[in-house]
């Protein structure tokens, strides 16, 4: 431990000061956390991450002499992310600070003996956690991620071919409505007979589900504006709007789950959906002024 004369300048020390509230903060976090999940094992994970980083807590304020709270706000975001969106996704978003925190450790150890060790143990806490729960929900992300791209590649290319050649916000939106539950039943069906025959841990019924209910909810928000709106081609451009809003929303949520990379998958799905959306589109055009389809 370092004596109080040969405490680093201020600079450093508001680092120290911002990682001993961090470190409370957690602890507070992964304890309660701890006592909310069901799982034994991963409440005593938890549990044991929690005292490590009251330990780390303990070790600053040994430098710093000052008892500092936690953040409250911090303490209520990570929580409610984890009740809304999953104990991972919660984890895994809190664990990109961790990453960060230990950058500054790396930094103040020059000066503070003994950092070494807690920089040590924060990547200890990585590797548990990434093997830390086995949620429901990720477990069937794949077929969330099937119904979810194939709503947003066939309907959004639906709804733009039918735009021009209906050019009618309520017959596209109702075409759409009708085109969007035919095939969320389809690839739930699909969905259940592909992965009973794959014998692969997963439950037929609940990858459909999965499957069909992310099919239903994007098609939702892909044909409201045509209901909402009297113009087909504003009604048009909010569901692309409403289209990268969705990919956006999933695509980081899988790449903080997975830890994947969040710009290739983004970029990947936009490319695809409104490449298919764009040439839906030429082909309406085509078939509105050679065959004269009016509404």
């Amino acid at each position: 431990m370092m004596r109080q004369d040969s405490m680093p300048d201020e600079e450093a020390r508001g680092a120290i000061l911002r990682a001993q509230r961090n470190e409370i903060t957690e602890h507070l976090i992964y304890r309660k956390l701890s006592q909310a999940v069901g799982d034994p094992h991963n409440s005593r994970v938890l549990a044991r991450i929690a005292e490590d980083e009251l330990r780390h807590y303990r070790f600053w304020r040994e430098l710093t002499g000052e008892e500092l709270g936690p953040s409250r706000l911090k303490v209520w975001w990570y929580l409610g992310i984890a009740r809304v969106l999953g104990l991972t996704f919660g984890i895994k978003l809190m664990e990109r600070g961790e990453q960060r925190a230990q950058e500054v450790y790396q930094m103040i150890s020059v000066v503070v003996p003994g950092v070494t060790d807690i920089v040590e143990d924060e990547d200890r806490h990585e590797a548990e956690l990434i093997d830390l729960i086995d949620e429901e929900r990720l477990r069937y992300v794949g077929s969330m991620v099937l119904g979810l791209n194939d709503a947003l590649v066939e309907l959004t290319g639906t709804l733009a071919g039918l735009t021009l050649a209906l050019q009618n916000a309520r017959l596209i939106g109702l075409a759409g409505l009708i085109t969007g539950i035919a095939a969320s039943l389809s690839m739930a069906a699909s969905q259940y007979l592909s992965t009973k025959s794959e014998e692969g841990g997963q439950d037929p019924t609940k990858a459909a589900a999965y499957t069909g209910v992310a099919y239903v909810l994007t098609v939702a928000l892909l044909i409201l504006p045509y209901f909402l709106l009297r113009s087909y081609l504003v009604s048009l451009g909010v569901t692309l709007t409403n289209a990268i809003l969705v990919i956006l929303a999933f695509t980081y949520y899988v790449s903080v789950a997975r830890e994947i990379s969040f710009k290739k998958r983004f970029l990947e799905m936009v490319l695809i959906s409104f490449g298919v959306a764009g040439l839906s589109f030429a082909i309406g055009y085509v078939v509105g002024q050679f065959l004269h389809v009016e509404a």
